[in-house]
């Protein structure tokens, strides 16, 4: 699933042909995705100008001058590629490669925005895990989609006190405590595995251990994975692929996640990479130095 390094990435590269520009024209291929379609869905946006492209935890928003709210998750293998002059646009602004003229018409490819900007945004997604939905952009936080969500991590309003507080009394792993929304908003389990790593904290260690100094690790070293992967498009595993239909690259800076049996990386160290499962995910972690 797209986490929030990959959301923000797509966002980044949406910005230049949605925020700012109307909607001239929506195809949906389907009657829904996980969730069916509102009503009037093709027409409350036709015409719509986007205010604003934002993101919340693993979602995208593009707020539109009518007051409403076109939200948009990726679910477990949506993705969202720009189309413009017959070619992929690139996010760097350069054209990409020829593609088809029927682009949008694959069979798993279910909804088309037109923009003009001019652009086609078309949303792919074969197992119709992702959803698309229109809301009042003044009761977003209070619509059960977002109600209960937890700070956001790249906010400066995170802090090592906020961490601590939303863990307090908490008797579950860190690990599973860093993937529950309500804690901290947008955190996968590949950035979890990550953070930890740098921090130097054990996914095992339960979370009431965390507030204080610990915290103080823990913040920074969130927000630092978070960037990094951001900077590099976010990680490309299955399906995710950035906006120009470019793939992401961090995963290729892994340290822990998916690195079963290889070194810690760590200067110094010389443990041991170990795999366990916690909550039902692959978890990877030094047994060595983290602690």
């Amino acid at each position: 699933m797209p986490e929030l390094p990959e959301v923000e990435t797509v966002r980044r590269g949406l910005l230049p042909v949605l925020e700012g520009h109307r909607i001239t024209r929506v195809q949906t291929r389907r009657g829904n995705l996980r969730i069916p379609f509102p009503d009037g869905f093709g027409q409350r946006l036709t015409g719509r100008r986007v205010a604003r492209l934002r993101r919340r935890a693993k979602y995208l928003l593009a707020d539109l001058d009518s007051g409403e709210t076109l939200v948009i998750h990726l679910g477990m293998s949506g993705r969202m590629t720009i189309y413009k002059s017959g070619k992929a646009l690139a996010l760097d602004g350069l054209e990409g490669e020829s593609i088809p003229a029927e682009e949008g018409h694959g069979p798993h490819d279910h909804v088309i925005l037109e923009t003009d900007a001019p652009a086609r945004i078309v949303y792919t997604d074969h197992r119709r895990f992702g959803l698309m939905t229109i809301l009042e952009t003044a009761a977003i936080e209070a619509d059960k989609l977002f109600k209960g969500l937890g700070p956001e991590p790249l906010d400066k309003a995170f802090t090592p006190a906020v961490l601590g507080a939303a863990l307090e009394g908490k008797k579950t792993a860190i690990k599973a405590a860093l993937l529950d929304q309500r804690v901290v908003a947008g955190i996968g389990n590949i950035y979890a595995c990550e953070a930890l790593w740098r921090a130097g904290i054990s996914p095992k260690r339960q979370a009431f251990t965390i507030p204080g100094e610990r915290a103080k690790k823990l913040v920074p070293a969130i927000r630092k994975v978070l960037e990094d992967a951001i900077a590099a498009g976010g990680s490309t595993l299955r399906d995710y692929a950035k906006a120009d239909g470019s793939l992401g690259y961090f995963q290729h800076h892994f340290r822990v996640y998916d690195r079963e049996g290889e070194p810690c990386p760590k200067k110094g160290c010389s443990g041991t990479i170990r795999r366990t499962v916690q909550t039902g995910r692959s978890t990877f972690y030094c047994p060595k130095c983290q602690k």
